[in-house]
């Protein structure tokens, strides 16, 4: 589920939820404004592989690396590649 979706979908965290869960996980996001330009891809914007990881340990695994960077994740997660490869 990318970020969009999560935060659309029936009892999610809202936003100000999300990036406070993120940072008391240990997760440096500067605002509420940074998730919402992940969410909407504002000028191409997206998430970096650490955010990526905060983003699915935040939302409980709802959220996945592969689909908030499905263009690139292979190159940071490659055993994730190797998993989707054998599914």
């Amino acid at each position: 589920m990318d970020l969009n979706s999560y935060l659309s979908s029936p009892g999610a965290l809202s936003v100000a939820q999300l990036r406070a869960r993120m940072v008391a996980l240990g997760y440096d996001v500067k605002n509420d404004a940074q998730i919402r330009q992940w969410r909407s891809r504002y000028k191409g914007r997206l998430p970096s592989p650490e955010n990526c990881m905060g983003l699915e340990l935040a939302s409980g695994g709802l959220m996945r690396r592969q689909d908030l960077r499905p263009e690139d994740y292979w190159r940071t997660w490659p055993e994730l590649a190797e998993e989707a490869r054998l599914a």
